[in-house]
């Protein structure tokens, strides 16, 4: 079944199929048509909930008994459970055309691979920052020794993404950079014990080579794989800089003028975690600023009101006039910036 997006009537009218005026009155036309039916339906619930089923119980509620089976055991049990979901995700993927299934038991081979490594280093002691403890601690505790089982499920991901092409194995990639943006935090400064704002910097570092890959990886591909790589660079990059302390009134400016400018790019990519996370920053600079101005005034509460109504009142009116708004921020642009947004796919 073909999958239209508007990006394909813009494509359409760029080719002189179809004339530029009556993009957004075909779109609004197919969105309001009776029965159409969502992407997610609940068959896709079904895989999706299977899946993560299989990723959280293998990877997040592994236990002690599972360290005391031995090192070997784990080793021999995460090659085979990667070897038998590799193989059911290229039989049900290529020889039933289960897309959405194949894909999606892909990813989880894709999410076993750490246990694999995991078991390879507890047999031969191969830690780059000494023993990280038990499995389970993975997915909890900031190691410099987790770095080896991020690399792999890297590389697995992506030698996987060559014979199954599932955005959703992007997932794992992309949390692998995410965990490794902490986890090499030690190994960057060769110590075990580091601050906070050498942590924080190391996270905003990768954070922003994250959505530097996740630019170009949009760019060149008609799937979104891009779309974990803006979530995990993000939470990488704005989290890091949100949390850093300054008391300078030029560095938190700065820090607003960064959220405005997510704000501006979220139209352009048309990403919606940089409108979120551009609005929170935006306006707890807002808040800090009234914080400062009128906190000693009966009238502060008043001005916080104030302008979450401000807000909520320019929601409403971006919500009722997004396509027009939409068009003169992008009429506003040079051509050069234009072809620079991942939309306009190579």
């Amino acid at each position: 079944m073909l999958k239209l997006k508007k990006e394909d009537l813009k494509w359409a009218s760029e080719k002189g199929l179809l004339h530029s005026d009556q993009i957004d009155h075909l779109w609004s036309a197919l969105e309001s048509k009776p029965g159409v039916k969502s992407k997610f339906e609940l068959t896709n619930v079904i895989y999706y909930s299977g899946a993560l089923l299989i990723i959280f119980g293998m990877g997040w509620f592994m236990n002690e008994a599972w360290d005391k089976a031995g090192a070997g055991a784990l080793f021999t049990l995460g090659v085979l459970y990667v070897s038998v979901f590799s193989c059911m995700a290229y039989y049900l993927y290529h020889k039933k055309n289960l897309e959405t299934a194949g894909g999606l038991l892909a990813a989880v081979a894709v999410c076993l691979v750490p246990i694999a490594i995991f078991g390879f280093q507890k047999m031969t002691g191969l830690w780059p920052h000494g023993d990280p403890g038990a499995y389970k601690n993975y997915h909890i505790w900031v190691k410099g020794s987790w770095f080896f089982l991020e690399i792999g499920t890297i590389i697995a991901g992506l030698i996987m993404l060559k014979f199954i092409k599932f955005t959703f194995i992007s997932a794992p990639i992309f949390l692998s950079l995410w965990y490794m943006s902490m986890d090499i935090t030690p190994l960057i400064f060769g110590k075990t014990e580091y601050t906070w704002d050498e942590r924080k910097l190391v996270s905003v570092i990768f954070g922003a080579l994250i959505l530097t890959i996740s630019y170009f990886w949009d760019r060149r591909s008609k799937l979104d794989y891009a779309f974990w790589g803006y979530l995990f660079g993000m939470l990488a990059f704005w989290g890091g800089l949100t949390l850093m302390k300054s008391d300078s009134e030029l560095n938190k400016f700065i820090y607003f003028c960064i959220n405005l400018f997510f704000i501006f790019i979220s139209v352009l990519f048309e990403r919606r975690i940089f409108i979120i996370c551009g609005a929170i920053g935006s306006i707890s600079y807002l808040g800090y600023l009234a914080n400062k101005v009128f906190k000693d005034y009966l009238s502060f509460p008043i001005v916080i009101s104030i302008i979450g109504l401000v807000i909520i009142v320019l929601g409403v009116k971006y919500e009722k006039n997004k396509e027009a708004i939409d068009k003169k921020i992008i009429n506003m642009l040079p051509k050069f910036l234009l072809e620079l947004s991942p939309t306009k796919r190579l």
